[in-house]
């Protein structure tokens, strides 16, 4: 792996988001290796328009423009729930479905209707996964990808305030509450993030998790 797309504890890193809910999300990630986050708004770098068609192409984005315009090492995340009977919907548009300004209850029932009209009626016709793809660049435009998923099943109604998007919605498999009624430090451990932050953890800051 490039050594400049390397992590040290002590170390600084810019993470491409606007989104006060992933923020803190990867606050608590990176917290206990040392690593502290500032995001994209509070650098004052502006949203590139996600112009790709695929999850790595829109996580490279928002990586390169924030490495790019801050000089420091950058880490974006692109993620969305895939739904079975919706053709993989609404995918890499997980967000638009939100609007301006965001409202993911009414992105919810946008889901919950094409199910409907989908006539997918069962738990088993109403499978969905989280998928995430992480991208770390520096400003000289180097990249690496990391992906996790987490399957799921979707209900309704949405259950739970403790997660943010469509996690109100979305049961993983293996347990009976919502993302949305979980505890964050549980979510964070079997989360589609949490998956994907594990190996960008391994191959980015070694197995001590020091970066040595």
């Amino acid at each position: 792996m490039d050594a400049s797309l390397r992590l040290r504890s002590g170390d600084s890193l810019a993470v491409a988001t606007h989104n006060q809910g992933k923020l803190r999300e990867f606050r608590d990630l990176f917290e206990p290796l040392g690593i502290s986050v500032l995001s994209a708004a509070e650098l004052g770098v502006p949203e590139p328009e996600e112009t790709g068609e695929t999850f790595e192409e829109n996580a490279r984005l928002k990586a390169v423009a924030t490495a790019t315009a801050t000089g420091k090492l950058a880490l974006a995340d692109d993620s969305g729930l895939a739904v079975e009977a919706l053709g993989g919907a609404p995918g890499i548009h997980s967000a638009r479905w939100a609007g301006e300004p965001r409202d993911f209850y009414r992105a919810m029932a946008l889901v919950e209707e094409g199910l409907k009209a989908a006539g997918a009626a069962t738990l088993e016709a109403r499978r969905a996964e989280f998928v995430c793809v992480l991208c770390l660049a520096n400003p000289a435009g180097a990249v690496q990808f990391f992906k996790g998923m987490a399957p799921g099943q979707l209900v309704w109604p949405p259950r739970g305030t403790k997660g943010f998007g469509y996690d109100p919605m979305f049961v993983p498999d293996g347990y009976s509450v919502t993302f949305g009624e979980m505890d964050p430090l549980k979510k964070h451990a079997i989360s589609h993030r949490a998956r994907a932050f594990a190996d960008f953890r391994a191959a980015v800051l070694g197995s001590d998790e020091s970066g040595r």
